[in-house]
């Protein structure tokens, strides 16, 4: 089969295009034929050496739906010929995957593989972020970050489906308009004003209950800036790269709260997981979450959909079609 592979850590230029065994499933695993990859920035973590992972070399990539081809001995949660998606398992972006079988969700009906890629970690990532990490509130004010990007656009989604009042920060007028057809309430265009300042003035010096922020170095001091009293910093991300070390008095103006959450940690268990996932995919295939596919690329054109999610060029999500 075919595979995106890195022997060493490094920008999207590592990643090969190569030839592997295909691989055989044990006990408690399926193989999985990829029909579609999500790109997320976690895959470029991965890539850079900075998230652990599988010994070198690798396979890239933790997300992806196909059709199930074969399943080693104890499998009880899939069979041959479903449609499935899944995520946080290494090796993606390949023709076939090794997954063990509780990770699988089977596609419901209305979901297609392209849809199921492009909902099930995001959608998942902003199930427990509005629902869990920080269960919003209806009248609460949250700020959403990165609002055109798929993550953006599902967390602002939700956000408004519990009755929040979302404030977004886009950098072009284009991505804005994205934003605000998800419905955000009050977009910023971060690249001509001082989002932190353009909240304040907003809320009247109060500030915001909680800021979901992805983004991490470039907009951390501002994002803290930006929450009123007693409100919460959940740092799930840092696509712009880890912000800089703090004390924790920091948080003591105003009696803050920060998190730094991950997906792995809400989806623990098979229960869990049929929930989030449950959810997110059924609110797909009924209308009630509207995904964004931004753009399609073959599989060995990984390098340059990694050089495009990383110098911001995209929105909404990406793909990999082997």
């Amino acid at each position: 089969m075919k595979a995106i592979q890195i022997n060493e850590f490094g920008g999207p230029e590592v990643m090969k295009y190569v030839e592997v065994a295909d691989p055989i499933p044990g006990n408690g695993e399926a193989l999985v034929k990829i029909q579609a990859a999500g790109i997320n920035y976690t895959d470029v973590y991965g890539r850079e050496g900075i998230n652990p992972g599988p010994p070198l070399p690798r396979t890239i990539g933790v997300e992806g739906a196909g059709i199930v081809e074969a399943i080693g001995p104890e499998v009880t949660e899939v069979n041959v010929g479903d449609a499935v998606t899944y995520c946080t398992v290494p090796g993606s972006y390949a023709e076939l995957a090794i997954v063990p079988s509780w990770r699988l969700i089977r596609l419901p009906k209305g979901v297609d593989v392209k849809s199921g890629a492009a909902a099930i970690l995001q959608g998942m990532t902003a199930h427990y972020l509005c629902h869990s990490t920080y269960p919003i509130q209806k009248g609460d004010r949250v700020i959403v970050h990165a609002g055109a990007g798929g993550m953006g656009l599902l967390l602002t989604q939700m956000a408004k489906h519990l009755g929040a009042y979302v404030f977004s920060t886009v950098s072009t007028e284009e991505k804005a308009e994205l934003s605000r057809n998800a419905g955000a309430d009050h977009v910023i265009i971060y690249t001509q004003q001082d989002f932190a300042e353009e909240v304040k003035r907003a809320t009247d010096n109060e500030g915001v209950q909680v800021v979901y922020d992805g983004v991490g170095k470039s907009t951390f001091n501002q994002s803290i800036n930006s929450l009123g009293r007693r409100g919460h910093m959940v740092l799930y991300g840092a696509a712009s790269g880890a912000p800089e070390p703090v004390s924790p008095t920091i948080l003591s103006n105003g009696s803050l709260s920060m998190t730094r959450p991950g997906l792995g940690d809400y989806t623990v268990n098979r229960t869990e997981l049929e929930k989030r996932a449950g959810d997110v995919l059924n609110w797909v295939s009924t209308g009630e979450l509207n995904l964004r596919i931004g753009a399609e690329f073959s599989l060995e054109d990984a390098p340059e959909a990694h050089r495009q999610l990383e110098n911001r060029s995209t929105t909404g999500k990406l793909l990999l079609i082997p």
